[in-house]
Order: structure tokens, then sequence, then C-alpha cells
């Protein structure tokens, strides 16, 4: 069962019933329906990975990042305030929208957000499964909006 599995008011009809010295048990019960917001990204990011069985060479190569600047992004080495970046690690990792959120909000920049013009590119782009940076960035440049921040190592 995901977290779409379970609603925010079946959590809550469940939560009114648990006594507190059943917390513990309703976390095991429903943890596919919990966020994991105190997961660092790293963990994250390389669960995600090994999940989907994808190489994290692989990833940066298809994001279009440099191997040593993606492996020191993974691991926390590094830190980028270009929240492209970022979005380009989710396209190379074929990461789903929702993983994309998660990424981005463990990361600590913001998630996409539809009421932005720019973010609609690739909130369409991830629903439709499009994970091509090349192609997420002729989207964007057709429409109007800059392409994806190009990565260095000196981010």
């Amino acid at each position: 069962m995901n977290m779409e599995d379970r609603t925010t008011e079946k959590l809550n009809e469940i939560l009114k019933k648990t006594k507190p010295e059943d917390l513990e048990v309703f976390l095991e019960q429903n943890k596919d329906s919990l966020r994991d917001d105190d997961l660092p990204f790293s963990v994250f990011i390389r669960e995600k990975f090994r999940e989907k069985r994808i190489r994290q060479q692989d990833v940066f190569l298809a994001a279009d990042i440099p191997e040593g600047y993606g492996y020191k992004l993974v691991s926390g080495e590094k830190h980028t305030v270009q929240r492209d970046v970022i979005l380009r690690l989710c396209l190379g990792a074929h990461f789903t929208l929702r993983e994309t959120q998660q990424a981005l909000r463990l990361y600590g920049v913001s998630p996409l957000y539809p009421r932005i013009p720019r973010d609609c590119v690739f909130i369409i782009s991830l629903n439709r499964k499009v994970y091509d940076v090349q192609e997420v960035d002729q989207f964007l440049i057709e429409n109007g909006f800059d392409p994806l921040y190009a990565c260095h190592n000196n981010d």
C-alpha cells in the first residue's frame, strides 16, 4: 500500500482510535502512507537509485552533470543553491512527480508549484514520463522559459 492508498481522512480516523501506547504499531502499519521528510536527501536518493536499479554514473550522464560533482552532490559533500541541478538529477533518474517533489523538499529547495509557469513545464514533463534533459530544455525554450541551469563543478 502506498501513500495514495490511505487518505489523510482515513489516517485521522485511525488516529482518533489510537492510544498513545499504540503509536509504534500505527507507525509500522501505516509506514507507506507517512511522509519521510526527516530522511536525509543522500539516503533518499541512493535508495531510489537502488530501487530503480540504476547506476549513479548513468544518472549523472543522463542529467548532464559532471560525474565527480554528481557524486559530491549525492553524498552531501557539495551543496548547490541551484534547484535546476536537483531537477536534472530527478530527470536523469526517471523520478516520478511525487519522487521529484520529495527529493526537492529533502534537498531544501522548493517543490514544483503549479502556479509557477516554468514549473508547469516540469510537472507536465514528469507526468508524461519525459525525462530527457534536452527534450525538457527544448520544451522550456519553446515556451519562453530559461533552459535548465547548466551544471558546473563550482556551483
